[in-house]
């Protein structure tokens, strides 16, 4: 360990790596969960996972229930002496990429250092610290201010059913810790395959884009494409007219980029095309940006390039960009030098992903985001997160929360 550390968190430091074992476990219980966003019966056994070991610890739990997707669930510890302070807020989803069945082809597995299976860096080993952090301070005593973590179920396809309760936990909170995957720097990497117990830097996230979810419908007029052709009215050429006027609304300088990343349409080979469809992702930087660009995505999109076409554009889910206020600044500092105290040093960059932290930031809370293990290969079958980080990054939070309650309490 690097650094100095006071006796309360060198406790709270010694209590975390006294269940390293018990993290792994979890984790194990928690990738083996299959919980694909769209299967609502496996996200919520997922979540059981994380409810059987908040019981076993004694936290206050609530369940917010949902009928199409994974319940939001929340566990709550009070503060050290009982005063009903805003809290400090962990969050993460539960929810996968991965189809059903997933984790029966590839269950959780531990390789030269590493931890594979589906979710297992986003997010699973995020829950699995925070629901330690939760532990060890409700094994201590609490921390100065009281403690929330929320779990939710959608986050993966822009969380429409959890965005409401994230809006409102945050409103609630005087900070918010997510624990999406944190990674390595690019040198340590090429140095070794994996971490070793030297110092190292861990990279999180001080800010992301924006991105909304677009599919935009086409209708035609259906004819025989030998015998009437001229009768028809092309949803797919309409449609194909269109994809490269959309992609060139992107420009990297200004952190924007538009995708048609999904197409489809007609009906069979010798007849002209109906209807059609596509789906776009529009990632966008600066909040301002946002209704510029859908607003010229909807011209494109619902504009005909063919006669007698029609189109109509909706959007499907929508992130907000993680922008850094002062305060999350402040939050930042705060983590750094608790990472430092376990022989990590701490970089924050840019990220053109998507996440509930840009939630919790538009409502002015002040948010850090990718503080969870380090990992990569996010959404792929070669996802894995460095095993040795999911002590340190317990430890950090754990940490990191402990200052953050304090300065919260000295600021009342």
């Amino acid at each position: 360990m690097t650094g100095t550390i006071d006796a309360q968190n060198q406790t709270l430091a010694d209590w975390l790596a006294s269940q390293e074992a018990a993290m792994v476990d979890l984790l194990r219980d928690l990738v083996n969960a299959d919980s694909g966003t769209y299967d609502k019966p496996g996200v919520d056994a997922a979540g059981e996972v994380l409810v059987r070991f908040w019981q076993s610890h004694g936290l206050d739990i609530r369940r917010m229930p949902h009928d199409r997707f994974g319940d939001g669930l929340s566990a709550r510890l009070p503060a050290a002496d009982g005063v009903l302070d805003r809290p400090i807020m962990l969050m993460g989803h539960r929810d996968t990429v991965f189809p059903k069945g997933e984790p029966t082809r590839r269950p959780f597995t531990v390789v030269d250092g590493r931890g594979y299976g589906p979710g297992v860096a986003d997010m699973k080993s995020g829950l699995v610290i925070e629901a330690f952090v939760m532990a060890a301070f409700a094994a201590l005593g609490g921390a100065e201010s009281p403690l929330l973590m929320l779990t939710t179920s959608d986050e993966e396809i822009a969380s429409p059913s959890s965005r409401g309760l994230i809006e409102a936990h945050a409103r609630e909170a005087s900070a918010v810790f997510n624990a999406e995957p944190s990674r390595l720097a690019e040198s340590e990497l090429a140095e070794s395959e994996t971490v070793t117990s030297n110092r190292r830097t861990q990279v999180i996230t001080r800010g992301r884009k924006g991105g909304v979810f677009m599919r935009a419908e086409f209708v035609g007029k259906a004819a025989h494409s030998g015998a009437h052709y001229a009768r028809g009215r092309s949803a797919i050429l309409d449609l194909a007219q269109k994809v490269a006027p959309l992609h060139a609304l992107t420009n990297l300088e200004r952190g924007v980029s538009v995708n048609v990343g999904l197409i489809g349409g007609g009906q069979t080979v010798n007849t002209i095309a109906p209807s059609a469809w596509c789906e776009i992702d529009l990632r966008y930087v600066e909040p301002a940006q946002r209704d510029e660009l859908v607003g010229a995505i909807r011209s494109i999109v619902e504009i005909p390039s063919v006669d007698g076409t029609s189109a109509t554009l909706a959007i499907l889910g929508e992130f907000l960009p993680l922008t850094q206020s002062p305060a999350s600044v402040q939050l930042l500092d705060i983590y750094t030098r608790a990472a430092s105290r376990f022989g990590v040093d701490v970089t924050a960059d840019f990220s053109g992903g998507c996440a509930d932290s840009g939630y919790t930031a538009n409502v002015g809370c002040p948010t850090l985001c990718s503080v969870g293990p380090s990992g990569g290969g996010g959404h792929t079958p070669d996802e894995y997160i460095e095993m040795p980080t999911l002590l340190t990054s317990a430890q950090t939070l754990a940490v990191a929360v402990a200052e953050a309650a304090r300065q919260a309490r000295r600021a009342r």
